[in-house]
C-alpha cells in the first residue's frame, strides 16, 4: 500500500484493503478474546475460591459467549479463495408449478434481502419478470459488501418449499420449487474474450416499476452466450445503454464463474441441477407443514425456526456449508 502506483489501480487497491481489514479484524480479534478469556479465568478462580455460585454461572455464560465469538472468526478463516472478498449477483427462478413456485421464487428473494439488510449491505434488483397472477418467474439481485460471494457461494441450488397453500381454496398442502444461482461480480479488468459473433442481443419493454417510460421503450436488454447457452439480462436502468453495460459485466461474471467451477470439475454436477428444478435436487427443505423445519441435505443442519429463516436469518447455515468447502 505504501507503493507510489497503489491508488492508481481502484480495483486492485480496493482488494487488497478489504483484505487487509478482514486480517486486522482477525489479529484484533483473537487478542481480544485472548485478554477475556484470561480475565474470565481469573474472575471463575476467584469466585470458586470464594464460593460465589452467581459469579460462576454469570463467568459461565460469558465463556459460551467468547466461545461463539472465536467460532465467528474461525469461519471468517475459509474465506480465502481469490473471489470470496468480491460482490455477487443471485439469480431465482421459479420452478414448475405456476403461482405456487413464484410465489415461493419471492419469498427466497425476500430471505436473501432480508439479510443483505441485516448485514448493512448495498443490493440492487437488476432484473424480474413477474409472475401473471403472483410471485415471480425470474430475478436477478446484486449485492455488495465485504466478502458476500464467500459467504453465499454455497447457496446455489434447489430450494424446496412445503406449505399449505395460500391460492388453494381447499387448504391442501403443496409442494414448491426454485432455483439459485450465485456467482462473483468479477474485476472489471479481469481478460475473459467475448467475441460479438457469439451473442445475440434482444432488447424488450421493461415489466417492472420506472414510469411511463420503462413501458413504453424498448430499454430492457437480454445477452445470450450462444457458445455457453448462458442467458443474462438487466431492466433496472432507463438506458439501453446502460442495460447493455450491466449484461456485458453479468455476462464476463458467469463466464469466469462457468470456466471455474469446470476446473473444479463442478460445472457438470451444477448443470444437471439447473435440468431439473424439482424432486431429487433440492439442496435445502423449508417444511411449514404438517411441522415447522428447515433442513440442509448436504450438512443436514436444521432449524425448528422457518420464520426466522426466511426472515433472513440463515447464518448459521452458511457457517456450517463453509465447514464443508474442501
Amino acid at each position: 500500500m505504501l507503493d507510489n502506483g497503489f491508488w492508481q489501480n481502484k480495483v486492485n487497491s480496493q482488494k487488497i484493503i478489504k483484505e487487509k481489514k478482514l486480517f486486522e479484524d482477525l489479529i484484533n480479534s483473537y487478542k481480544d478474546s485472548t485478554n477475556q478469556l484470561k480475565d474470565l479465568n481469573d474472575l471463575y478462580t476467584l469466585a470458586t475460591d470464594e464460593n460465589n455460585i452467581n459469579v460462576k454461572n454469570e463467568t459461565v455464560d460469558s465463556i459460551k459467549e467468547l466461545r461463539a465469538k472465536v467460532k465467528r472468526n474461525e469461519i471468517k478463516c475459509f474465506l480465502s479463495n481469490e473471489v470470496d472478498p468480491l460482490d455477487c449477483y443471485i439469480e431465482i427462478h421459479a420452478g414448475a408449478g405456476g403461482t405456487e413456485s413464484q410465489d415461493w421464487a419471492t419469498m427466497l428473494r425476500r430471505m436473501y434481502m432480508k439479510w443483505s439488510d441485516s448485514k448493512n449491505f448495498t443490493l440492487d434488483l437488476i432484473s424480474e419478470h413477474k409472475g401473471e397472477e403472483a410471485g415471480i418467474k425470474s430475478s436477478t439481485i446484486k449485492i455488495k459488501g465485504d466478502y458476500v460471494f464467500g459467504w453465499l457461494k454455497k447457496e446455489s441450488g434447489i430450494h424446496r418449499l412445503v406449505r399449505i397453500s395460500p391460492f388453494d381454496s381447499g387448504a391442501r398442502r403443496h409442494t414448491s420449487f426454485a432455483s439459485v444461482w450465485v456467482y462473483p461480480v468479477v474485476d472489471e479488468n479481469l481478460n475473459i474474450e467475448i467475441l460479438d459473433k457469439d451473442l445475440r442481443i434482444d432488447t424488450y419493454r421493461s415489466s417492472g416499476a420506472g414510469g411511463q417510460h420503462v413501458n413504453t421503450t424498448d430499454s430492457a436488454v437480454r445477452i445470450t452466450h450462444l457458445p455457453s447457452k448462458i442467458v443474462v439480462q438487466c431492466q433496472n436502468e432507463r438506458s439501453q445503454h446502460k442495460n447493455k453495460e450491466t449484461c456485458m459485466n453479468m455476462l464476463k461474471a458467469r463466464l469466469y464463474d462457468f470456466e471455474m467451477k469446470k476446473k473444479d470439475k463442478q460445472s457438470q454436477n451444477n448443470e444437471a441441477l439447473k435440468s431439473d428444478i424439482g424432486w431429487g435436487h433440492q439442496i435445502r427443505s423449508y417444511v411449514l407443514q404438517p411441522y415447522r423445519l428447515v433442513k440442509d441435505n448436504r450438512t443436514n443442519f436444521e432449524s425448528t425456526s422457518p420464520d426466522k429463516v426466511l426472515d433472513g436469518d440463515i447464518d448459521a447455515f452458511l457457517e456450517k456449508s463453509l465447514y464443508q468447502i474442501k
